[in-house]
């Protein structure tokens, strides 16, 4: 099981069963009339395979869909979250009545596909910088009403986690510096509020990074610096703040800004350029 503080492994869980709750709604309706096609007490066996690789994420919201729409349908493990997948690798089999089945087959497969791209695009990232000691981390970029799902993915393909919402840390941006008259006038007005909570101070130049240094930032978000500030901006802060690189991430600058000694770097792409695993459900019907 992938790890997970505790506050957030039960919202998790709550956001399980308040997206299956909706996804079911959304697909079921008033009622499967093409699932009334069949015998209603047929039973069926399943089984859920991966038409190409990738890294493997959902099985809870699977175990959910299948317990809210009928709790007699038995779910049969082959795959565990965050688990490399090959082509026609078998994730999991179902058995039970064979309309429970194919009416929750699209749902359960919704999210196991969107699930498992986000962890297969944070597996590719995190592979390709596995030797540099930098922390991947995603962002707030994810699909509405998905965001711990999705969060939850990323730590699947082995990336790391920003701050969840706007309520768990601080992150001081362009607007909120100018609204509040400055870095220090920011930072001493957040550390006033919660005091238990990490600030974060983005910046542009090497000249805000000083600022925000002396201010007392415990993370300092480099946007958009080039590879060469990034170098100077490790050896200016001396270890006197985490710094995250961020802005215009792509596979092919990824690896020379881990080079650059930050901590962190943040990619939007890890949520919102996931594409979904390809996956197919085999139905067989019980004589």
């Amino acid at each position: 099981m992938i790890e997970w503080p505790d506050t957030e492994r039960e919202a998790l869980n709550d956001d399980i069963r308040t997206g299956v709750r909706a996804a079911l709604s959304e697909d079921v309706g008033s009622g499967d009339i093409t699932a009334q096609l069949i015998p209603p007490y047929q039973q069926a066996e399943a089984r859920v395979i991966t038409r190409e690789p990738g890294r493997f994420c959902g099985k809870f919201w699977v175990e959910e869909v299948f317990h809210q729409l009928d709790p007699e349908v038995r779910i049969h493990w082959h795959v565990e979250d965050g688990d490399q997948l090959q082509e026609n690798d078998r994730l999991f089999d179902l058995s039970g009545n064979a309309r429970s089945l194919l009416t929750g087959e699209r749902t359960a497969l919704n999210f196991v596909q969107t699930l498992s791209g986000t962890a297969t695009v944070s597996a590719d990232y995190a592979r390709r910088v596995a030797d540099t000691g930098v922390t991947l981390l995603d962002t707030r970029k994810t699909l509405p009403g998905l965001r711990r799902a999705q969060k939850y993915a990323v730590l699947c393909g082995g990336g790391g986690n920003h701050r969840m919402g706007l309520y768990d840390a601080f992150l001081i941006k362009e607007n909120h510096i100018a609204a509040c008259g400055g870095i220090p006038k920011a930072v001493e007005t957040a550390r006033s509020i919660a005091p238990d909570r990490p600030v974060e101070v983005e910046v542009e130049t090497l000249e805000q990074l000083d600022l925000a240094l002396a201010a007392g930032a415990d993370i300092v978000m480099l946007d958009n610096f080039s590879e060469t500030d990034l170098r100077r901006a490790v050896e200016r802060t001396g270890g006197r703040a985490k710094l995250e690189a961020s802005g215009n991430v792509t596979e092919e600058t990824l690896v020379a800004l881990a080079q650059t000694g930050v901590d962190y770097i943040s990619i939007g792409a890890l949520t919102k350029h996931c594409r979904a695993l390809d996956l197919s459900m085999r139905l067989s019907i019980i004589n």
